[in-house]
């Protein structure tokens, strides 16, 4: 692994369930971060592989070898990243906290203040109430102070991500009308992780498009419960998932009704809110109004792009919002968090300019 300079004791890192795509995404920013060293990484079918026999990207950077995930003494980490299923996380919590490990949970085990839509909508009784009482929700530009202060950090879903940050600005100078929001968001297909589903094998998933999930996501009920937290007015959501075919990247047009306060903001008024909102925020890119960002201009960092427009100069305002699912939607997200719990410069690890083309 690459360490960071003697001086310096780096954080030693644990990641659970390494073999998905946000595990090696994960591995892909933590091999060059300038201050943390990942010790351990573990997977119930891969013990005993080498990392980079798995993913070749990780030759001559990591000579690890996959431990058992039964087995192995996370206590020894500074912190411990899950990129697991639902429900693995919370059932390490209560040993790893009392050792003074930090936890980051890219599933939702640690996402919901009330546990009893957590219960409903991933079939899980859960493992911990107190310690999910007292974790932080893990979009740093909206709750950074929470995150910093933290032993367990909840990582946000990636369209709950795209939504929240397009839609925060607007409901907290209470412009639009909070209870008709609506979202159309599209993903490539790695946001469905690596398993054998037909739907997602090659001659399924290419040169085509579809919705999923209509009438019921999980990520709706995480993305309302947030969103009525910026704002006094009852918040009403809909929420269409698509499935593009692409590997990564997540586009996402937010739609909402400007009220009379709204309106008299006017374009620059309401580009405005969105560039104060996001001012100083390193992986906030505010457009200038009526651009259209696309997915490519994300692959492969941490960023996300926000757009305005307001067709017809009418009163519906969009928000295009694009990132890359597996980095700011995912590990990438996670590692920002990392860096805020650690005093660490938020940017650490996390420079990687997106791919073109």
């Amino acid at each position: 692994m690459t360490a960071p300079p003697s001086s310096v004791q780096p954080i030693k890192v644990g990641i659970v369930g390494g073999t998905g795509y946000t595990g090696v995404e994960l591995l892909r920013m933590l091999t060059l971060h300038p201050a943390a060293k990942v010790t351990t990484i573990t997977s119930r079918k891969e013990a005993g592989t080498r990392l980079d026999a798995m993913f070749p990207s990780l030759r001559g950077r990591c000579d690890l070898v996959f431990g058992d995930t039964a087995s192995a003494d996370l206590t020894t980490c500074d912190v411990v990243f899950y990129a697991t299923p639902h429900g693995v996380a919370m059932a390490d919590a209560a040993k790893l906290t009392a050792a003074g490990v930090r936890i980051i949970d890219l599933a939702a085990d640690f996402r919901f203040r009330d546990l009893g839509v957590f219960e409903q909508w991933y079939k899980l009784p859960h493992a911990c109430p107190d310690l999910a009482a007292e974790a932080a929700y893990g979009l740093v530009e909206l709750n950074r102070d929470a995150i910093r202060k933290a032993r367990i950090v909840g990582n946000p879903g990636c369209y709950p991500t795209t939504m929240q940050l397009g839609f925060h600005p607007l409901l907290k100078a209470g412009v639009v009308d909070a209870g008709h929001l609506i979202a159309d968001c599209a993903s490539g297909v790695s946001g469905a992780g690596k398993k054998a589903d037909m739907d997602l094998i090659f001659s399924e998933a290419s040169d085509n498009f579809k919705a999923y999930n209509v009438s019921a996501h999980r990520h709706h009920p995480e993305t309302l419960a947030r969103l009525q937290e910026m704002t006094s007015e009852r918040v009403g959501l809909i929420f269409t998932p698509h499935l593009v075919p692409m590997i990564r990247g997540m586009h996402s047009t937010l739609y909402a009704r400007l009220n009379g306060k709204g309106l008299a903001l006017g374009n620059e008024g309401l580009q405005a809110l969105f560039s104060d909102a996001y001012r100083g925020e390193a992986f906030v890119d505010v457009m200038p109004f009526g651009s259209t960002p696309d997915t490519r201009s994300t692959r492969g960092s941490n960023v996300i792009r926000l757009a305005l427009h307001r067709p017809h100069g009418g009163d519906t305002l969009i928000v295009l919002a694009v990132q890359d699912n597996l980095v700011k939607g995912a590990a990438g997200q996670a590692v920002q968090c990392m860096n805020v719990m650690f005093g660490l410069p938020e940017t650490s690890g996390l420079g990687t300019l997106p791919l073109a083309p």
